[in-house]
């Protein structure tokens, strides 16, 4: 365990999950292209499905949460303009569905 924790840079169980967390966020923020991809290729065509905005969003917020413990202002002011941009694409789907009388 101790050349994990060396490989991570951690010094304790604390960091150890902080990074674990971490890495979680960045691979729902990852997944978000596969999501895309397949759609995309299903539809013949370049599509942005719904399920893109809610892992970037849900990645954004962890790596978000992971950039403020890390106290990483590049990180931070990043994920938290994506956040920013994710939520807002979402309100506008939102938005469109409601006024086409469409369900969530």
């Amino acid at each position: 365990m101790t050349a994990i924790m060396n490989f991570l840079n951690v010094d304790s169980w604390f960091e150890f999950w902080w990074v674990v967390f971490g890495l979680g966020g960045q691979l729902m923020f990852s997944a978000r292209f596969i999501v895309q991809w397949i759609a995309s290729e299903r539809a013949g065509r370049s599509v942005i499905p719904l399920a893109f905005w809610y892992f970037s969003i849900g990645g954004g917020l962890i790596l978000l949460a992971y950039a403020i413990y890390r106290a990483d202002p590049v990180f931070i002011l990043g994920q938290s303009l994506g956040v920013f941009i994710y939520s807002r694409n979402l309100w506008l789907i939102h938005t469109e569905k409601k006024r086409a009388g469409l369900p969530d």
